[in-house]
């Protein structure tokens, strides 16, 4: 499996509350339309979206079955929409393409009975 970050930096005058919402309610749902998708999740940098000059604002990691694959699904109807819905709102000032070294850590989640 390949990872692809992308340091995302909002347009001027673009309200974080609406990136975030469409992040939420388009951007996640369309995942399941990317077969090479396997992870997918958008951070907020801390303290950065109140600083319209910040060199970025959010950060996203994207796991993929493979670079090639997800090359493929970029071709989608389903990833074109995205790309102009994102365009209308940010922009990738950075991108860093890797594979991860073995399986990494996770912590066990520990549900509570009342769970």
């Amino acid at each position: 499996m390949d990872i692809i970050t992308h340091r995302i930096r909002l347009h001027d005058g673009v309200d974080p509350a609406r990136f975030e919402s469409w992040v939420q309610n388009v951007d996640y749902a369309t995942c399941p339309l990317l077969p090479s998708v396997r992870a997918f999740s958008v951070q907020r940098v801390a303290a950065a979206t109140a600083e319209a000059q910040a060199p970025f604002h959010y950060f996203e990691v994207i796991t993929v079955s493979g670079l090639d694959d997800f090359a493929e699904d970029m071709k989608s109807e389903a990833f074109q929409a995205l790309v102009t819905d994102f365009e209308s709102m940010a922009s990738v000032v950075e991108e860093v393409c890797g594979s991860r070294i073995g399986p990494g850590y996770r912590a066990s989640v520990r549900m509570s009975p009342d769970s």
